[in-house]
């Protein structure tokens, strides 16, 4: 779905910039997870107050090495395809859904716990404003201004001479 927007350059490349540097804050995310070999989401996912039941399962024994492994692997993806402006539609999808699991989990509610978290001020958190900045991104297509896919049709445009 390609999306008419008129935007000037200064507007195209604020969101392109958008783009890149949430995506470099998914990769960096993924990435420190994956190599500090300490790192588990067993005490956020445990302590979480909103749909305990769920979030006690996801952090049992059973399910956290999985639960780890995917999130790590998630962030990993959408973090290259913001960066990379390769599907970056579908990776600001996936990346609502993880940052809106992170929010369920702590929300930034009057009386809630806030274990684990950061960047909190009631009812709006770090990861609603974030999910907020992913739905923009989603509507707009970044990647056909500066990314892989402004490459990709390129390549793939038919020749005409």
């Amino acid at each position: 779905m390609e999306t008419d927007i008129n935007l000037s350059k200064i507007g195209r490349n604020s969101l392109v910039l958008l783009r890149i540097l949430i995506g470099w804050h998914f990769l960096y995310e993924g990435v420190l997870k994956l190599y500090n070999p300490a790192w588990t989401s067993k005490a956020y996912l445990s302590s979480a107050e909103l749909l305990r039941p769920l979030f006690q399962w996801l952090s049992s024994d059973a399910m956290i090495h999985l639960v780890d492994n995917l999130n790590i692997f998630s962030l990993m993806v959408v973090g290259l395809s913001l960066l990379l402006g390769l599907f970056e539609r579908i990776g600001s999808v996936f990346g609502i859904c993880l940052l809106l699991i992170y929010y369920i989990a702590h929300p930034a509610l009057p009386g809630a716990s806030q274990v684990g978290t950061e960047g909190s001020y009631w009812i709006i958190n770090k990861n609603l404003i974030e999910a907020t900045a992913l739905f923009v991104l989603y509507h707009i297509p970044t990647g056909s201004y500066f990314g892989l896919n402004l490459l990709r049709k390129i390549l793939l445009a038919p020749q005409t001479k």
